[in-house]
């Protein structure tokens, strides 16, 4: 059974950081590009990170640049999510996902094209 399970969500003060984990069970992740995906109450998921297979290449939504950081350790088939200056914006519950679609690149990385997904891990910013 492939089952992603994240962990590291919490209630959090603005300005401070966050280490979002992301561990593979029943499915070799380096066989997948994976993204980091949040959503927001009352608004749509969204794409904040992606990642290649190998970690080579990345990517990251206009509002989080500089402030996310999205690494890969496949020999613990665990992708991260480094979270830093958090923003009440920020608010979100926080998902996982794999795909194994062109997983060398991360262009057109989609909520619809990912094949599997973990439950998520909810982040609170106070302002």
């Amino acid at each position: 059974q492939v089952q992603l399970v994240e962990s590291g969500g919490g209630l959090v003060q603005a300005g401070g950081s966050l280490r979002l984990s992301c561990a593979g069970s029943g499915l070799t992740i380096s066989r997948y590009r994976m993204g980091w995906f949040r959503q927001a109450p009352g608004k749509e998921r969204e794409l904040v990170a992606g990642i290649s297979w190998s970690g080579g290449a990345t990517y990251y939504t206009d509002s989080v640049k500089d402030r996310f950081t999205i690494f890969r350790d496949n020999a613990k088939n665990t992708v991260y999510l480094q979270i830093n200056s958090l923003k009440p914006e920020d608010t979100a519950v926080y998902y996982c996902a794999a795909d194994s679609n062109d997983i060398a690149r991360v262009v057109a990385m989609t909520t619809q094209g990912m094949d599997f997904w973990g439950k998520g891990t909810l982040v609170t910013v106070s302002s």
